[in-house]
């Protein structure tokens, strides 16, 4: 049977699949492997993951969760989800400041690929390592920690510089959440992008380019009946206008748990179309937003045919190399298409052209066509600690240049 990502439009061509069972039997293979590359959930629409080596997948790894509540911070193995790691986390009493939409996916592979949530003042899910732990290209244990100077480049790092098996992440209070879903606001409300988007702990705008929803996450109750000339959504929705919303987290503002509100779906369904679908993702600088919207629009009707819904989110800057969101604070313009490769493509080159005079990074997880430029530092990086490329793959050859 081929292996396959989520969505099923990547299928891994590595000639062994290796499940390890403890932290020795990954460095003996690591050490004995000619090309050797990392499987998280495998969530990512491109082939990051792929190679035509060696491809392990550390679901059989010890699996314990230690959490300091002294340093308030938490150490996850690699492959464990935020569905598995949220509750234990708020059982303790703390929280992850952020979560991304899915908590389906692996701690390790959505920090690595800079996935991220929403907030005005919430960084991705990378910003919260605080350490991690790798086995490089000789099968050693290489642990770096904030500080360190090669930390900011092997945080986001797309498994170019070795097997991450486990990382500390920090924490914060635990917290309640609402969530609301706000409909029909207008397109003049766009002049009031920045206090809309500061509204709420979490907010994200669900549009096709004519019709826009704003799921609003927040500590507070919303008590404005007509914010921002919308309505309130009179049931739980979905974010896909045409599917039912059992699959997603409590709405109509009833308070509970952050990690049961700040991720868009609930852990025990598949999301989404249960991936029938592709995804790409621009992020902007903050400061384009409204004009970067605004070209959007204008082109609506070429996209359309080809979406079933954008999202459109908020992240903090971080100082992480290969982050989307490193040194300025961002937007990130969503984009979740039809499963038609051949007829996305198009459309996807028509929304990178359009974007193009704002400065997007592509999300790395994601598809897209026109590749930003590497940062020397990452490249030195990755030929100190992987000499001879064994964990490159056509994706990290393109980046790098080689």
């Amino acid at each position: 049977m081929t292996l396959t990502n989520w969505a099923g439009n990547t299928a891994f061509r590595a000639r062994d699949v290796h499940h390890p069972t403890s932290l020795e039997e990954l460095q003996r293979l690591v050490s004995a492997s000619a090309q050797v590359r990392a499987l998280g959930s495998g969530h990512s629409f491109n082939d990051v993951a792929d190679t035509t080596g060696d491809l392990v997948i550390l679901d059989r790894m010890p699996d314990t969760v230690e959490i300091d509540s002294a340093a308030a911070q938490v150490r996850v193995p690699a492959r464990m989800t935020y569905a598995r790691l949220a509750p234990i986390v708020h059982q303790a009493g703390f929280a992850l400041a952020n979560m991304a939409s899915l908590p389906h996916i692996s701690v390790a592979g959505s920090v690595a690929t800079g996935t991220h949530g929403s907030g005005d003042r919430i960084q991705g899910l990378a910003a919260a390592v605080s350490s991690l732990d790798l086995v490089t290209a000789d099968g050693s244990v290489l642990t770096l920690s904030r500080g360190d100077a090669d930390f900011p480049g092997a945080v986001v790092a797309l498994g170019a510089l070795g097997v991450v098996t486990s990382l500390t992440l920090d924490l914060v209070p635990a917290f309640q959440v609402r969530q609301y879903v706000r409909e029909g606001l207008p397109v003049d409300a766009l002049a009031d992008f920045d206090e809309i988007m500061a509204s709420g702990y979490s907010v994200s705008l669900f549009t096709d380019w004519r019709d826009t929803r704003v799921w609003l996450k927040r500590t507070e109750e919303l008590t404005s009946p007509d914010w921002y000339g919308t309505r309130p959504a009179d049931a739980p929705r979905h974010p896909l206008p045409t599917m039912p919303a059992d699959s997603c987290t409590l709405q109509l503002g009833v308070p509970g748990p952050w990690h049961e509100r700040l991720p868009h779906f609930r852990p025990d369904f598949e999301p989404s179309g249960a991936g029938d679908e592709l995804q790409s993702e621009l992020i902007l600088p903050r400061e384009h937003a409204v004009k970067a919207l605004r070209e959007l629009y204008t082109i609506g009707d070429r996209i359309r045919p080809v979406l079933q819904i954008s999202e459109v989110r908020t992240i903090a800057a971080d100082d992480l190399w290969l982050s989307p969101f490193h040194g300025r604070d961002s937007v990130g313009l969503h984009f979740t298409w039809v499963k038609d490769p051949a007829g996305v493509r198009p459309v996807l080159e028509l929304v990178e052209e359009t974007l193009a005079p704002f400065d997007p990074r592509p999300h790395w997880g994601k598809l897209f066509t026109r590749w930003p430029s590497c940062p020397e530092r990452f490249r030195s990086l990755a030929r100190r600690l992987d000499p001879a490329g064994k964990f490159a793959n056509d994706f990290t050859r393109i980046l790098l240049g080689e």
